[in-house]
């Protein structure tokens, strides 16, 4: 009986680890490595008297700049926000290494620039990973 209880355990600790080697190792993933960021938020600016037309020529400006600054692979996410009791307009994520860079790059946009918007800059963190990723993006053809 001893005999067919050790044959039993010693069969099963052997099919245990033949079934253990014959699968792939499982693939770790990486912690998530997480990177700074600037969030940069605009706001209605102190200047707000401006005409139609220039008003109109300050916000091609402004859709030109974002244009540039994206595929020079520093704006990662942009967008307004909708209507609101608060003086929010809109948000920018900048790839720059410091508040510095960022408050820089920020007054290259006409609207900025001319005080239509103002804004507030703090860090944000996130991965790198999808439109967050370094680097310039790839033109579409």
């Amino acid at each position: 009986m001893k005999k067919l209880v050790f044959f039993c355990v010693f069969f099963l600790v052997s099919v245990q680890l033949i079934n253990v080697q014959a699968q792939p190792e499982k693939e770790k993933k990486p912690a998530p490595k997480i990177e700074q960021y600037w969030f940069i938020l605009l706001k209605t600016g102190p200047k707000t008297d401006f005409d139609s037309s220039t008003r109109a020529r300050l916000f091609q400006g402004h859709m030109a700049n974002m244009n540039k600054l994206y595929y020079d692979g520093i704006l990662k996410v942009a967008g307004p926000f909708g209507k609101n009791d608060l003086s929010w307009r809109g948000l920018f994520v900048f790839d720059v290494k410091t508040k510095e860079e960022a408050e820089k790059i920020a007054t290259t946009d006409p609207a900025i620039a001319a005080g239509l918007f103002a804004v507030d800059i703090i860090p944000w963190y996130s991965e790198p990973s999808g439109s967050l990723a370094h680097g310039k993006p790839k033109k579409e053809e």
